[in-house]
């Protein structure tokens, strides 16, 4: 469908409309570790600790899980040094593999993996920020879901509004958080330097692994470390790619890796396992254990963190849904940018109603396994379509090259925990497979080859032409890949 803004001279380049290059390496940085660490190390470890079977075995998953991510983002960074259009998973998909698992990816993304996602960050945040009001007693779930939803359209507001703005917000918000990480650590270590060692004692008695649920200890562990790919759905807007994406994605894995495994040490180095176990929020009991004085100030600070994490979440995935559009995958109307804001607000907006439904409907952690399935299963798919690119067309250029061991022992991991996670929690995993598979219908009636009658056509046209101006929305005119 053409653009209602038509001009009878090519657009100068202030004017014109396309996503500007305005995420630098400190941003790209605060990106990856913004969206890494938000409400994961607050509320992952009691899943990691339940499905693990000790403390021991618990950190462990913790360190795997870190050295696991660093494959999937060193694998993902060659990716973005080659095929340079926005996207993340599915660009890499549609390059790599074709267009329907492509398809397949968007789908799990848009009715399943994405609104799951923002809705267990934005529950971590509303639980966060309200818990402290009803110490000792546990928030009403209604009010927690009130505040949630109020994050949520904050942030949607902030990601339509400007990407300055958002940037700038997300590069606070991430000092922050490595600020209220070191409220966590410094008095764990000075615990353990007091001889506080007793949580740690019998960390590896075998008898304790509890093998049959280790796949949902590692679906809790990578979902702390789920932000690693977000640097890649904006590779249009990096300044300098190739040299950025490599150094942000590797440099942020590095920190996030060393901050977790401190923070999880710190944790139980106050608390026992059962108080891990029975707390709602792991962040809030340490507090109150370790600051009695200020323990209300640490629950505020994690809800910040969250909140950065639902930023950075919410503004790459907005680019994903942009890209598919483009791309001819998904209705035009949602690779649309705002003219004046430079912000791809249809893409935004349509996030909002699916994650309201899952705040109201999903329970954290049946969110958490719900979700996992899809997305791990595609990351897997990403890295086995490098070694495919890799093979079909070696003459292509690399500016950052990875041996190919690194995604191959990505793409086993993937699969396996996959496929144990059938056994571990074979309800919420059938769930989110019938989810994707239920995309293969839309794929071949609608966007493989379109069998939508002559009439509805030029309805879905009209309407289209309608939110375009109602939204002050057009076409990108400047090619940015």
């Amino acid at each position: 469908m053409g653009c209602c803004r038509k001009k009878s001279h090519v657009p100068k380049a202030e004017e014109a409309v396309f996503l500007r290059k305005k995420i630098t390496l400190t941003r790209a940085i605060a990106l990856a570790i913004g969206t890494m660490v938000g409400s994961g190390i607050f509320i992952s470890p009691k899943g990691v600790l339940q499905n693990s079977g000790n403390v021991g075995f618990s950190l462990i998953v913790w360190l795997a899980c870190g050295i696991l991510s660093l494959f999937g983002a060193l694998s993902y960074a060659d990716l973005g040094t080659s095929i340079t259009k926005s996207g993340g998973h599915y660009i890499y998909l549609l390059e790599t593999l074709g267009p329907l698992p492509a398809f397949l990816r968007l789908w799990a993304e848009f009715v399943m993996i994405r609104p799951a996602n923002l809705a267990v960050v934005s529950l971590a945040f509303g639980r966060y920020i309200i818990e402290p009001l009803f110490a000792p007693c546990h928030a009403p779930a209604f009010a927690v879901k009130l505040i949630t939803t109020a994050g949520v359209t904050l942030v949607i507001v902030l990601n339509c509004w400007s990407v300055t703005l958002t940037a700038n917000i997300q590069t606070a918000l991430t000092a922050l958080k490595m600020i209220t990480l070191g409220l966590i650590i410094v008095p764990g270590m000075m615990a353990l330097g007091n001889g506080y060692y007793e949580n740690f004692q019998g960390g590896l008695d075998p008898s304790m692994l509890m093998l049959d649920k280790l796949p949902l200890a590692f679906y809790s562990g990578m979902f702390a470390y789920g932000g690693w790919f977000y640097v890649n759905f904006v590779t249009e807007e990096i300044v300098n790619p190739k040299r950025n994406i490599p150094l942000s994605i590797t440099a942020s894995l590095i920190v996030v890796t060393a901050c977790y495994i401190l923070t999880n040490v710190s944790y139980y180095a106050i608390l026992t396992p059962q108080e891990v176990l029975s707390s709602e929020a792991v962040a809030v009991s340490f507090a109150d254990k370790a600051f009695k004085s200020i323990s209300s100030v640490l629950p505020i600070l994690v809800a910040l963190s969250c909140l950065g994490a639902l930023n950075g979440g919410i503004f790459a995935a907005s680019r994903m849904l942009f890209a598919a559009a483009r791309e001819g995958q998904w209705p035009a109307l949602f690779s649309m940018i705002h003219i004046q804001r430079h912000t791809p607000l249809p893409a935004l907006l349509l996030m909002l109603p699916l994650v309201y439904l899952m705040v109201f409907i999903g329970d954290l952690y049946g969110l958490l396994n719900f979700y996992s399935f899809s997305r791990w299963f595609f990351l897997g798919l990403v890295t086995l379509g490098l070694m495919v690119h890799r093979y079909r067309h070696p003459e292509l250029p690399r500016p950052f090259k990875v041996p190919l061991v690194i995604p191959l022992v990505f793409t086993i991991a993937c699969f396996f925990i996959v496929g144990t996670s059938l056994y571990s929690d074979p309800v919420n995993t059938s769930i989110g497979c019938a989810v994707t598979l239920s995309g293969l219908p839309v794929y071949y009636l609608v966007v493989q080859k379109s069998r939508i009658p002559g009439c509805c056509t030029s309805k879905f046209n009209s309407m289209t032409a309608k939110l375009q101006i109602l939204m002050k929305v057009a076409l990108q005119e400047v090619q940015t890949y």
